[in-house]
Parts: structure tokens; sequence; C-alpha cells
């Protein structure tokens, strides 16, 4: 290499290597943080950069100590994010990593649920003592498809909210759980019927499966002095798991 071809070569180099530390800069700046969304008066804007998260799995904490737990939220058809913020920032400590599966809602939850399944079974979660796994709605009947395909060593954790588990159409060729795994314990929250904007409709209420071994909990009517709906009922259960009791 002459010495214009070497000063060409560090100049492309220089050059390339800016554009990324800037790409990486504007990611950084706009990556929706746990500590940087607001549960409060900005939650839908936290919930709107929530979901314009590429597909995959993301860490919302930042980085460091050794947590013994991962908490993975997993969202449903057509989220528009908000519904998750104050859950993610209730249940993170010392001792929990935070993330979120974004996925392809107009796809079918059991393929999404193997990808996440083998993204599980990889480091860092493979030392870890548990993975609690938290879906709503068309989420939750994905991680009620990847619960009753769990083959990992760790223990999985799984809540399903407000999900229609005993179907979703004829679009997917979806099967009710029958059977769970040794090592997965599961929760199912399921809202009232009636109450619940996205299954009133129906003549029978699409979360009432029969799955032994899992714990049922119906929830209230109200929360915080208004009806516990389809998405309100996220932040119940995240009080509920954080160990507060929620107000009615």
């Amino acid at each position: 290499m002459t010495g214009r071809q070497a000063r060409r070569s560090t100049s492309r180099f220089a050059i390339a290597f800016a554009a990324l530390l800037g790409a990486q800069q504007a990611f950084a700046d706009g990556f929706p943080w746990l500590d940087t969304l607001d549960a409060g008066d900005d939650v839908r804007d936290s919930g709107t950069r929530l979901v314009a998260l590429p597909l995959d799995l993301h860490r919302l904490d930042r980085e460091d100590g050794s947590p013994t737990t991962a908490t993975i939220a997993v969202h449903g058809w057509n989220s528009a994010g908000y519904e998750w913020v104050y859950l993610l920032k209730a249940l993170d400590d010392a001792e929990s990593s935070t993330w979120f599966w974004r996925w392809d809602w107009n796809g079918c939850p059991g393929p999404a649920a193997d990808a996440l399944n083998e993204r599980l079974a990889t480091a860092p979660f493979t030392e870890l003592d548990r993975i609690r796994l938290i879906g709503h709605s068309y989420g939750g009947v994905l991680v009620a498809a990847a619960a009753e395909r769990w083959q990992g060593a760790v223990p999985l954790e799984v809540h399903a909210i407000a999900a229609p588990l005993a179907g979703v159409g004829d679009r997917c060729p979806y099967q009710t759980p029958t059977a769970l795994p040794p090592k997965v314990a599961f929760h199912e929250w399921r809202t009232r019927h009636q109450l619940d904007g996205a299954f009133r409709r129906m003549p029978v209420d699409p979360q009432v499966v029969d799955l032994p071994g899992s714990n049922v909990t119906r929830l209230p009517a109200t929360y915080n002095g208004r009806r516990l709906g389809h998405n309100w009922s996220v932040s119940w259960v995240a009080e509920t798991l954080a160990g507060r009791t929620p107000d009615p």
C-alpha cells in the first residue's frame, strides 16, 4: 500500500467511525431507557417510544450489578405501549434486569414464541435464577405458547394478563395449552368479561381455559376509582407483583 492509499484508507475509516459514533449517539439519545420513561403526564409519548423499537428483545435498564431475575414484557396486538410503562418501572429493582420483547403483532404467536425462547436460551439468561415473562392480551397468548414449549434449565415464571388463551381465531394454527413443563409457574390474570372492552362483545369469555397447574386471579371491577378494563389491568397486576395492594 502506498502512502496515498494508506491516507485514503485511514480517512475512510475515520469517516466511517465518526458516522458510527454519531448513529450510536442518536440512538442512545432516543432510546427508551427505563429511567427516561414517564408513567405520568407523558406516558403516551413514552409508550410510543417503546413500540417504535425494532423487532427484537431490548434491555431497558442501564446495565450494572449482577441481576438474578430478568423481567420481560411482551406487548399485545396494536399496542400503543403506554400500558407497559408503569409496570416496567414498578418491577425494576437492583436484582432484576428489565426487557421489552418487540414482536410483529401481525404474525402468529407460535413462531414469535419460538424466537423468544431461542433468545432466552442464550447468555445472560442462562445464568439467572428466574425469568419472569409477562404478556398482555395477544402477548399473553405468546407467553402461553412460550411456556408450553419451555425446555430451559432456568425456572420460568409466566404471567398472562387479559389474554384470550381460549383461541385467536382461525388465522393462526394456535392450540390452547394443555400442560406445563416442570420448570414453569403460570399465572392467569383475568379481567371481568363484560368490563373488558376487547372481550365484552364476545358471547364467551376467551380468557377462560382449563390449564392444570395454572394460578388464576379474577381482577376486580374497579381500580383507582375507575373501571378496570383491558389496558388498565396491566397496572393493577404491576402493583400486585410489586407487593402493593391496589386501590379499588
